[in-house]
């Protein structure tokens, strides 16, 4: 295996591991600004394109094939994260970040010259393969070279970039379209992912031997195709097929089948891709839980967010994204101030403040109504996302901490894996809750909500509204579960305090 220290005993801990090891060769200044320009890379991605889908689909076509564009990516990325956090554990976090940049800038040329939807489709899973790699490399290699304590402080420059993206990426997006061709949306990425690929080569040296590796093909393979049913399922589901219908259940069917086999082959793997004893650790079962419950509550408000605003507020698009723009700012000032709070009053106590804080702005979601201005509903969103701001990092850096630089890029991948879990999850039930709201008002449902009426519309995604409030709570249960602190190696095995 790959290790920086000779003798190393993988095993799990709940002593916060710092190792120091990693990175003394490297400049941490320069190994952070790689790290956020790949961060920067996904982040602007995530908001660039949905402001250039009318100039793509007057270009190139495919109207009814465009939703392709986001789902494709979504799922090459979420399942390409655990295969890449293995790999990374493997043979070092550089090689696997550097690949991953390579991957998403390749993608982003071919997206450029793209010369229909169907050849824009495929050039996103590259992308998102690329995606894949980038984020959660990028929160390893934080966990790598910063201690427990310089994290709480760093997680908040990396929440920062996203908060940053939400504003840059809509305005590059508009900019292009307007002044020069949506194809520069996807050529922009090009000096980003040099610069950062670049500073990552030079200046990033981890110290890692390498040796020889067993890797898990059938567990890759298994994870990989289950994985992709599952999402292709839940964020399909109700959209494109009937739950109930042959291809609704048969898909998930399927995933079930192909992730119950996958546990089976991890069992007998030397070197499983997810090894199984992370089910069995409290830490990481609530860390994974909360951030799941983040993705869920996150990508159910970006969907519907914007539209309350312009179907039922009767805004423009720039002021609904705007709106929602507010949760992704109250989402890096939270991350900021969280890593002074956990290192006070511990991981618990800071999650459960989150988890409150987002009921909390989830209920003022619910009081939004017709005659409301826009600034309340931006006001709620960014209580939200300061709720979701004092989970999320925490989580992430409990998990880390609990175990050593063999296992840690494992764990950061699983833990992106369950904010992508989450996000479909939220989408699809979002998306039931909705739809049958309307239901119940209409006797049927129109697939093109932004056709309704500014009142069942209202009835709808306040409905949605509430089931972020339910999903809230839900992650005040999850942090409930997170032990108080790291300490004492049998706690997280027992399951202990």
């Amino acid at each position: 295996m790959a290790q920086q220290r000779v003798g190393f005993a993988p095993e799990v801990t709940t002593e916060p591991v710092e190792d120091s090891a990693v990175g003394l060769r490297s400049e941490r200044g320069p190994v952070l600004l790689a790290v956020m320009l790949g961060t920067g890379l996904v982040a602007i991605d995530a908001t660039i394109l949905a402001t250039a889908v009318p100039a793509v689909v007057d270009d190139l076509g495919g109207f009814t094939e465009f939703p392709w564009l986001f789902s494709v990516y979504l799922l090459a990325q979420a399942v390409s994260v655990p295969i890449y956090g293995k790999l990374a554990d493997m043979v070092g976090r550089k090689p696997i970040m550097l690949l991953g940049i390579g991957l998403f800038v390749v993608g982003s040329v071919l997206c450029g010259f793209a010369w229909n939807m169907p050849a824009l489709i495929a050039f996103r899973v590259v992308q998102g393969l690329g995606a894949g790699a980038v984020q959660p490399m990028g929160i390893t290699i934080i966990g790598d070279i910063y201690s427990m304590a310089e994290r709480a402080r760093v997680q908040g420059y990396i929440a920062s970039v996203w908060a940053v993206s939400s504003v840059v990426g809509p305005t590059l997006g508009g900019v292009f379209v307007d002044y020069l061709s949506w194809r520069w949306i996807f050529f922009v990425n090009i000096p980003l992912g040099v610069a950062a690929a670049w500073v990552l080569f030079r200046r990033f040296d981890e110290g890692v031997v390498r040796g020889r590796h067993r890797l898990d093909y059938g567990g890759a393979a298994l994870l990989t195709v289950g994985g992709t049913l599952l999402l292709l399922g839940l964020l399909e589901g109700g959209v494109r097929w009937a739950w109930t219908s042959l291809p609704g259940v048969s898909v998930l069917a399927a995933a079930v089948v192909l992730l119950v086999a996958f546990c089976f082959v991890e069992r007998r793997a030397p070197e499983p891709i997810l090894p199984l004893w992370i089910f069995r650790v409290r830490i990481l079962n609530a860390a994974n839980a909360s951030v799941l419950l983040v993705g869920v509550v996150m990508m159910g408000l970006s969907t519907y967010v914007p539209l309350y605003a312009q179907g039922v507020l009767g805004t423009s698009a720039l002021t609904g994204g705007f709106a929602l723009a507010a949760m992704t700012v109250g989402w890096p000032v939270a991350a900021t101030f969280a890593g002074r709070l956990y290192l006070t009053i511990g991981f618990r106590a800071t999650m459960l403040i989150g988890a409150a804080v987002t009921t909390a702005g989830s209920i003022l979601l619910v009081t939004v109504d017709r005659q409301s201005p826009v600034a309340q509903l931006a006001a709620a969103c960014f209580v939200v996302g300061v709720g979701l701001g004092f989970v999320a990092s925490p989580s992430v850096v409990a998990a880390q901490s609990s175990v050593d630089w063999e296992s840690r890029g494992v764990i950061t991948g699983a833990s992106m894996f369950s904010r992508s879990v989450g996000s479909a999850v939220g989408v699809a039930a979002f998306g039931a809750v909705a739809n049958a709201a309307v239901v119940a008002r209409l006797g049927t449902v129109d697939p093109d909500l932004g056709k309704l009426s500014p009142s069942v519309l209202d009835l709808a995604i306040g409905r949605v509204f509430l089931g972020s409030a339910i999903a809230g709570v839900l992650l005040l249960a999850s942090a409930a579960f997170m032990t108080k602190r790291l300490a004492e190696p049998s706690t997280a095995a027992a399951g202990d305090d």
